[in-house]
């Protein structure tokens, strides 16, 4: 019977599942963290290559190090359960990570800036202050607000003859400020009308379709 962890390796780095040959860096491994449980959960497989050859840990300092990195370098802290696997004589570390009830979760970038970071196929990427609206709207206890207004109307008109809205675009069909539009469309993606897809590193806009991942 192949290995659990093997069948895992199988499916190559994707939105759920990815492979860190080593942790050196325990601020590179906060983003991974933070991208899995801001997006829709996932696995990190230590002692794997990108390739998908085990090459196993070498201490419990790994372990450590992810410890390390959810607590010191998430705000606020992401939680994780951790096991370790043999696989062919060698140790690979299982590290899951639910889908957080706490989103936003924020993780240092290159230049030390606190940043949420959502998953995106196999990459981690910062989200835009869309997202970060959206989270905001999502825990207030009094709900979101929407006013219908003409903007909301001939956006979600456009959206439905047109799949697909960048930004700017959606700025000019709603014939609103940059403020104004990141509102509107927060609103509209808390409220499940909406929701951002991204291509080539882009955030766009379509209307909300069953199976997609949700941030």
């Amino acid at each position: 019977m192949l290995h659990y962890i093997k069948k895992l390796i199988e499916q190559g780095e994707h939105q759920q599942l990815d492979f860190k040959f080593e942790i050196s860096d325990a601020k590179k491994i906060a983003r991974s963290l933070v991208a899995f449980a801001n997006t829709d959960g996932g696995r990190l497989l230590v002692g794997v290559k990108d390739n998908g050859a085990i090459t196993g840990v070498r201490s419990d300092e790994e372990v450590y190090m992810i410890g390390t990195a959810a607590h010191l370098y998430c705000k606020p802290e992401v939680q994780f359960t951790a096991q370790n696997h043999l696989v062919d004589g060698k140790v690979v570390v299982e590290c899951v990570v639910e889908p957080s009830k706490q989103k936003p979760h924020f993780a240092p970038d290159k230049d030390n800036q606190w940043t949420a970071y959502i998953r995106v196929k196999d990459e981690n990427m910062a989200a835009n202050n869309v997202m970060l609206q959206v989270w905001e709207k999502l825990n207030q206890p009094e709900g979101v607000y929407l006013k219908y207004t003409d903007a909301e109307q001939m956006l979600l008109a456009y959206l439905e003859h047109h799949g697909r809205v960048s930004f700017i675009k959606a700025s000019r069909i709603a014939k609103t400020s940059k403020n104004k539009t990141e509102t509107l469309l927060a609103n509209l993606i808390a409220l499940g009308l909406i929701e951002p897809v991204v291509e080539d590193h882009k955030f766009q806009y379509q209307l909300k379709s069953k199976g997609n991942f949700t941030f």
